[in-house]
């Protein structure tokens, strides 16, 4: 890719950009949020087209009117954000546009294509059910699902945008197993990710973008991951994980034997004033159903939750709204935000009687309210007006965190909200949260990640199974103990 520029009306998302990808390597790509790094590959796979720039592979000329063209080409994208039809069965969506045909005209073959799909995950080690629908499954098996409608496809050019944002370790592990076998037999692979270890470990070559502007590119070898930071941020980030400096008061949430019909049983914990607890397990281990359980969106067979020391009737999540919980969900296309309307409703959804909606909502108060959390948050958008969905992966994270932040809510449940953040954003989020803390905010922190919850966290609850079986200080435990609660099933 030579001289790539692309704007989107007055914002100029990339400039001048050139980008080389030889066969058999893995070149990564990486930057913050809104450098442009998927607007860059989103031309690539012919979604976008270029107003300056040219594309060649294999030494010819290329010109991409539509994704199909690109994907004739040997192009194949796994996308950041998931585009799956949720209806359809993990084969329906694996073989989509390319079913194989049954015995009689006009019809398909459901026994090929469910027999296809599961020799296809089997060669990649991936356990999933070709038979379940996709609105069934949990988000990691989503982005399984993703991978395999891209590795059916032969291709020759491989592009994977935050693959591993939604999968556990074992199965992120497995993943860079069949990246390296991908690379062996000769494909180029573009991959995107914020996990800078894994690129460290994973990709041969690096191109980093800043504001739309590639400002580096070089072997991995000669690449560290502070350097690789300094580039993507323009600074330096000595401090990612800030100092903890709220004072834990009082007892302000208390779980006691919580059920819910997703899974989750006998679950007991409490979060004080100026406290973050994190909460780690493995995928489906039940953090998400607890997270949901509290907020009211999964009714709840046994337990209560009492909040300041009152009982809460929670049937609804605008019940925990109203008692002043708020659950910033780890999907934020599926279950956060609502991409069609404008930033500025996404953040005030929850706080309209805040902002003065009787007998009608003041647009004027409300925008300008929209833009000052926006800006608290550091979104990038053209103005709080603009369409939710035109905000990369990012910045769409940040309008869910602004969002609590205008509610001002008292128990703040964040399940996953670095996934799919640049390390810039992360330190960011890091430092927001210790703020919260510091107004006396009750924080329950769920992530998957172990670093940031030993960076960030008081301390860090373990579930395995549905149960709750760690209830560690931070400082007096170690990654080890609480990856072997996960992990390991105790016998009896």
């Amino acid at each position: 890719m030579t001289g790539i520029s692309k704007h989107f009306g007055p914002v100029q998302a990339l400039r001048d950009v050139h980008l080389t990808v030889r066969a058999g390597t893995v070149h990564a790509l990486v930057g913050e949020n809104g450098a442009g790094k998927s607007t860059l590959m989103k031309i690539l796979a012919g979604v976008y087209q270029p107003d300056a720039g040219r594309i060649e592979i294999d030494g010819r000329p290329q010109v991409f009117a539509h994704p199909a063209q690109a994907l004739a080409a040997g192009i194949s994208m796994i996308y950041q954000e998931l585009d799956l039809a949720e209806h359809l069965t993990v084969a329906e969506n694996i073989f989509l546009g390319a079913e194989p045909r049954g015995r009689l005209p006009f019809t398909i073959s459901h026994r090929q294509m469910i027999a296809q799909a599961t020799r296809l995950a089997r060669r990649f080690s991936f356990d999933i059910d070709a038979t379940a629908r996709v609105e069934d499954l949990a988000t990691g098996d989503c982005q399984i699902v993703e991978i395999l409608k891209a590795l059916r496809h032969h291709a020759s050019i491989l592009v994977m945008d935050e693959p591993t944002s939604s999968l556990s370790e074992r199965e992120a592990a497995r993943l860079f197993e069949v990246v390296r076998r991908l690379r062996q037999e000769g494909l180029a692979i573009v991959y995107i990710s914020h996990r800078l270890e894994e690129i460290i470990d994973l990709a041969d070559e690096v191109s980093i973008l800043r504001d739309g502007v590639l400002v580096h590119s070089a072997p991995t070898a000669r690449l560290d991951i502070p350097t690789i930071v300094h580039y993507m941020v323009g600074r330096e980030l000595t401090d990612f994980f800030p100092t903890r400096t709220a004072r834990i008061g009082d007892v302000l949430v208390q779980v006691q034997d919580l059920a819910s019909a997703a899974g989750i049983r006998d679950i007991r914990f409490e979060v004080r004033r100026g406290e973050i607890v994190g909460m780690a397990g493995l995928v489906g281990a039940g953090r998400t159903e607890i997270a949901r359980a509290l907020f009211g969106v999964d009714p709840k067979t046994a337990g209560q939750v009492r909040l300041n020391e009152r009982t809460m009737s929670i049937d609804s999540p605008a019940d925990a709204i109203a008692g002043g919980i708020a659950l910033l969900t780890e999907d934020r296309k599926r279950t956060g935000l609502c991409l069609e309307l404008p930033c500025s409703w996404n953040i005030t959804l929850p706080s309209l009687a805040q902002i003065g909606f009787t007998p009608f909502i003041k647009p004027a108060r409300e925008s300008r309210i929209a833009a000052e959390v926006g800006a608290r948050m550091a979104v990038k958008w053209a103005s709080p007006e603009a369409r939710a969905g035109s905000l990369s992966g990012g910045n769409q994270q940040k309008l869910l965190i602004a969002r609590w932040l205008l509610a001002n809510s008292r128990f703040l449940i964040f399940d996953e909200p670095t996934r799919g953040i640049d390390v810039g954003a992360k330190a960011e989020v890091y430092l927001l949260l210790n703020q919260l803390a510091e107004e006396g905010k009750a924080i329950l922190f769920i992530s998957s990640e172990l670093p940031e919850l030993f960076g960030i966290a008081d301390r860090i609850l373990v579930m395995r199974r549905g149960r709750l079986v760690g209830n560690l200080v931070t400082k007096q435990t170690t990654p080890e103990q609480v990856m072997h609660l996960a992990a390991v099933e105790e016998r009896a």
